[in-house]
């Protein structure tokens, strides 16, 4: 007799899904590509020409296993925060840092704390451990940072997931707000303060935290404004001990050479950084436009990406994102109510903001036509 594999018993609870359906995948059941790739938060104005180039010279050395210890990029990210190397930890993305951090931290019934229709990787990773998720509201759009600090103070809670700028949102607490909800952190929590998007951000919204704190941990990657989602790079910032465990699980081979090489040089050239800024914030005011144009109103965002009130319920913010993706403009959504009266729209360059404006009123169209029959 034949036997499938002996998968544990929390494995064989959990449902064979990831948190999200790429473009890819959707392109391939359509049968057509997206004009517009707009839905994925990806940096479409790209990484720094300095980044391509180091990336296609270490092309050639592709033979070689990455360097296991990322030296020269973790010892450049600790200079460029003015921190010491062994406050670094790079690894595959957030995403993966994110799983890491579970796997250290998260046994079955160990409980964490997040905000409902906060990042879904993150919970993923935390269920594939065998955590118990606790979720609480967004406030007028927001995470509520204080509140989900007292709830892990209720529940005994190891992880608290806070991202500032937030995603799906795009909303934000200030500097002030996060440093003066730290003292709410309870004794053995940690609190994982996500800031994918803070280099989009106006100035004082990263707050001051001593990175030796060991209540903090700070995540960081070259995905978004450094335009690198395919190279798999972030890093987590925090108290040496911490870091140091992540040598424990973590996969030492994960960084390959080229994406190590490509992010040290994207580092390396903070002009086209701040050019990057300047273009999406541009697209940001553009997005705006479009949908007043058509009598929508949109969240403040200090990200890459803004979220447009569609004005009515979830069903008919899932009916314009239909109608959209049918028109080959690709777009997500929040997950949650009050958020899925959203619909959320990545920066892009003129022609694929030009595609979605001409795109825009016709999904309107077709939604309340849909409504209303």
């Amino acid at each position: 007799m034949t036997h499938g594999p002996r998968l544990t018993r929390l494995a064989q609870t959990l449902p064979a899904t990831v948190p999200f359906v790429g473009p890819e995948a959707q392109e391939r059941a359509q049968g057509f590509e997206f004009k517009a790739r707009l839905g994925a938060n990806e940096n479409v104005f790209g990484p720094s020409p300095k980044a391509i180039a180091a990336m296609e010279r270490a092309a050639s050395e592709i033979w070689m296993y990455g360097d296991p210890e990322s030296h020269d990029l973790r010892h450049a990210l600790a200079a460029h925060h003015g921190v010491g190397p062994e406050n670094i930890m790079v690894g595959e993305g957030i995403d993966g840092l994110l799983g890491y951090l579970a796997r250290l931290t998260v046994e079955e019934g160990d409980r964490v704390v997040t905000s409902d229709g906060a990042y879904p990787t993150f919970n993923y990773h935390v269920a594939g451990f065998g955590g118990e998720l606790i979720k609480l509201p967004y406030r007028d759009d927001r995470e509520d940072l204080p509140a989900l600090l007292e709830k892990a103070a209720e529940v005994d809670a190891k992880l608290v997931y806070f991202a500032n700028p937030d995603n799906p949102m795009g909303t934000w607490a200030s500097a002030a707000e996060i440093e003066s909800a730290l003292d709410l952190i309870p004794e053995g929590t940690l609190l994982i303060l996500d800031e994918a998007y803070v280099e989009f951000a106006p100035a004082g919204i990263a707050p001051q935290i001593d990175i030796n704190d060991p209540r903090v941990v700070r995540m960081r990657t070259f995905s978004k404004a450094y335009g690198m989602a395919g190279a798999r790079v972030g890093y987590a910032m925090g108290a040496p001990d911490l870091i140091t465990a992540f040598n424990k699980i973590r996969n030492h081979f994960g960084m390959n050479r080229t994406a190590q090489a490509g992010a040290l040089a994207a580092l390396r050239d903070p002009q086209y950084l701040a050019q990057t800024i300047s273009d999406v914030a541009e697209a940001r005011a553009e997005i705006a436009r479009i949908a007043a144009e058509n009598g929508l109103s949109t969240l403040p965002s200090a990200t890459n990406f803004v979220a447009i009130d569609c004005g009515a319920d979830g069903a008919f913010a899932k009916a314009v994102l239909d109608a959209l993706v049918a028109r080959g403009i690709f777009v997500r959504m929040p997950f949650v109510t009050p958020g899925n009266r959203c619909i959320r729209v990545s920066c892009g360059r003129p022609t694929d903001l030009a595609q979605f404006a001409a795109a825009l009123p016709g999904a309107l169209a077709d939604a309340r036509q849909a409504s209303a029959g």
